[in-house]
């Protein structure tokens, strides 16, 4: 059991994959294990799921500084992505990173029967390339590797005229940055988030240009969802409100404890923490700062010895990802040293 920031993890040592998974406090557990309690002895009532619903997306609305009018309700980003491009005009240009994680890359890319483009670009020229199409879809650190995007030429892009989405999946939890300019934050939560998986939310800040159709209507995007269970005509919340699906309600018991939990930590202080595990880790592998939590380690048989030794990471682009969360320690950068010392050769 490990403390952190008044709340408790049973993270066993060596947990080094949050970027996969993250391990949720206990309490978030609790309120889950509860829940289904709840459900399995048929106590559990559709209007139960309110309250934790709306908590969970006034906490994701606080961790990008928006309000939460300005949140939409989904279960994956690929398909809260997929309304963004379902609603991009014909022909329309994209670009993206190369490598990026496909749940950004394909909904887009699943539209060229309209006749909808997609080019791929090194991420460190995704900025400078940015203001030739119509819309830049990236992550704000990429899943495979950990690197960052250049937010500030991104943001120099969007002023130019260039519509700029942001999947900060791998990011929100522990990187302390500004994402209210772009004109769509989207997260997962089940990752750096400390939540279930099945709940993901969508931030269209005040100032974005995009007007996403709702392909996925359905009643709990009513203006008042519980009088919209029947008939028409269509009576959508209005903006990105209505544009949620209906939430899976056990995922949003446990995002309703983890997301107000985390939006009131100290990002910056988080930050630190995270990357200086991960700096101090490349320090010892003879990597230069990455100014990152995700490190991606180039070694032949790299993860089946930190495997073999009880580190748990994961195997992603040819290489083995190792995450550094809140609730990790200099214990855990020490562990993972040790079981990749042990594959090279004495000196």
């Amino acid at each position: 059991m490990r403390a952190v920031h008044a709340e408790k993890f049973d993270v066993p040592d060596g947990y080094l994959n949050t970027a996969s998974i993250g391990v949720p406090p206990s309490a978030v557990a609790d309120a889950v294990a509860a829940a289904v309690d709840a459900w399995r002895g048929g106590a559990a009532r559709p209007p139960d799921y309110d309250a934790p619903v709306e908590r969970a997306r006034a906490g994701f609305a606080a961790l990008v500084g928006v309000a939460p009018d300005r949140v939409a309700l989904g279960a994956a980003v690929s398909g809260q992505l997929g309304l963004i491009a379902a609603s991009l005009p014909e022909r329309a240009r994209v670009l993206v990173a190369e490598g990026e994680f496909t749940s950004v890359t394909w909904p887009f890319a699943a539209q060229h029967r309209r006749g909808v483009t997609v080019e791929e670009v090194p991420l460190e020229r995704i900025g400078e390339r940015a203001p030739e199409f119509d819309l830049v879809a990236v992550s704000v650190v990429q899943s495979a590797d950990g690197r960052v995007v250049d937010l500030a030429a991104l943001r120099a892009a969007r002023e130019a005229g260039c519509a700029v989405v942001l999947d900060a999946t791998q990011s929100l939890g522990w990187f302390d940055a500004d994402l209210t300019w772009a004109d769509a934050v989207l997260v997962a939560g089940y990752k750096w988030l400390l939540s279930p998986r099945g709940a993901a939310w969508m931030a269209l800040p005040a100032g974005s240009r995009l007007e996403p159709v709702a392909h996925q209507a359905g009643w709990s995007a009513g203006a008042d969802q519980w009088e919209s269970t029947y008939g028409l005509p269509l009576r959508l919340a209005e903006g990105p409100r209505g544009l949620g699906i209906s939430p899976a309600w056990l995922s949003h018991v446990g995002a309703a404890v983890a997301l107000p939990w985390l939006a009131g930590l100290d990002r910056a202080a988080v930050q630190a923490h995270c990357v200086g595990l991960a700096d101090a880790f490349r320090a010892e592998l003879g990597m230069g700062p990455g100014g990152s939590a995700i490190v991606s380690v180039r070694r032949e048989g790299a993860v089946e010895r930190l495997t073999s030794a009880g580190v748990v990471v994961s195997a992603r682009a040819g290489a083995a990802r190792l995450a550094f969360a809140l609730y990790n320690t200099e214990a855990d950068v020490e562990m993972a040293l040790r079981a990749l010392a042990a594959s090279q050769p004495a000196t």
